[in-house]
């Protein structure tokens, strides 16, 4: 009887026990497993005695405050946790849809560009395996206009996706389909090195994050190196304009920005020094001019691929210092035939590269003669 009853106990504390560890809740889920170096905008976090882990997207759009997206990442057949009403997708994701090229180039620099099965707009995109595989890899459309036949065709087990002002388009209708979708907010990030740690959120949901790091470990090193050194070479710091008209506006970005902050790792002085906020602020043509009357260098000059196709465009600019002495640089030496930039692509997970470009444009004598080649950059002839 005694050991009956002490059967029957046993077995009884060995459900509840059992139920407890399957129904443990989300707030559970508070270990750190990954908290980036240099990014912002995720976290990936665990729970005790689970397999499975959690990604955090914080504000993963422009004026989000406050604002948190999360993706369950199942491992070995665990239970979603109590309530959650993230995202769900089992480890190791083997069919994704892209929508931004920026991801297939991160899941490219994890050997794992074999994964991807949609793209949005596949002529813009210069990744070789998107480009020769047009039979694996469906243009699945743009936002706004998405082919989501197509892209149920293609039984993803995850959509990339990204929002600009607000929530994607994409979302309500991928939540009926059943399609799972997480946010990437690397296009936010203003640290080079933290916009190319968002792979290491897109390793873990291909349950890859220790070749992630690994991946990504070496970048910062090569960039430091690259930083430290031209800032031992020398100590002239050229006046650096960017950017052309976009819409009607002359857009020039914070002090704080991506761009400022390359040019400064570069040895360069970013010469707009109003914007303070953390997003690029229109000026009219007048101080455009003024500024890039002043500035040593001219740095991403719109869509102009010739020194007189800028000039054609901008005729008044023709007698400043920097167009008269030849010193224009665009970042479209890597432009595919529909107009797609590879600078936008692998350019963003490469930030040493871009980095070293500009090092040899601003101070090619901080390197050695044979290793001055541009790769994402071309000077204007």
């Amino acid at each position: 009887m005694k050991k009956t009853v002490y059967f029957i106990l046993l077995s009884a504390a060995t459900f509840l026990i059992s139920c407890a560890s399957n129904t443990t809740g989300i707030d559970a889920y508070t270990e750190t497993l990954y908290k980036p170096s240099y990014a912002s905008g995720f976290e990936i976090v665990g729970a005790e005695g689970r397999q499975s882990t959690l990604l955090k997207v914080f504000n993963p759009w422009q004026g989000a405050e406050n604002t948190e997206t999360t993706l369950f990442i199942v491992r070995n057949g665990e239970k979603i946790p109590a309530g959650f009403t993230g995202q769900v997708v089992k480890a190791g994701a083997r069919r994704i849809v892209c929508l931004s090229s920026t991801y297939v180039a991160m899941l490219d620099a994890l050997g794992q560009v074999d994964r991807v099965v949609g793209v949005s707009g596949r002529n813009y995109i210069s990744n070789k395996y998107v480009t020769t595989h047009p039979e694996a890899v469906a243009d699945i459309g743009f936002d706004g206009n998405i082919d989501y036949e197509l892209l149920l065709a293609q039984r993803p087990d995850l959509v990339l996706l990204f929002g600009v002002s607000g929530a994607s388009g994409m979302e309500s209708k991928l939540l009926e389909m059943g399609i799972p979708f997480c946010y990437i907010g690397e296009y936010l990030e203003e640290s080079p090195l933290g916009k190319a740690e968002w792979l290491v959120a897109i390793a873990e949901i291909t349950d890859s994050r220790e070749k992630g790091e690994a991946v990504f470990e070496p970048v910062p090193e090569r960039y430091d190196a690259l930083r430290a050194k031209v800032a031992a070479a020398t100590s002239k710091h050229p006046k650096v304009m960017i950017n052309t008209p976009y819409a009607g506006s002359w857009f020039m970005a914070s002090t704080e920005s991506y761009v400022a902050r390359l040019i400064a790792d570069a040895g360069g002085d970013y010469i707009y020094k109003k914007n303070t906020s953390n997003r690029s602020l229109p000026i009219d043509l007048e101080e455009a001019y003024m500024l890039t009357a002043q500035a040593d260098m001219w740095l991403n000059a719109g869509s102009a691929a010739s020194l007189g196709e800028l000039k054609s465009q901008f005729p008044k600019f023709t007698n400043t210092r920097c167009v008269r002495n030849g010193a224009v640089y665009n970042c479209n030496k890597r432009l595919n035939a529909a107009g797609g930039n590879d600078y936008w692509e692998s350019g963003v997970v490469r930030p040493d590269v871009v980095l070293h470009d500009l090092i040899a444009i601003m101070h090619p004598e901080a390197l050695d003669e044979n290793d001055r080649e541009l790769h994402y950059y071309q000077r204007l002839e």
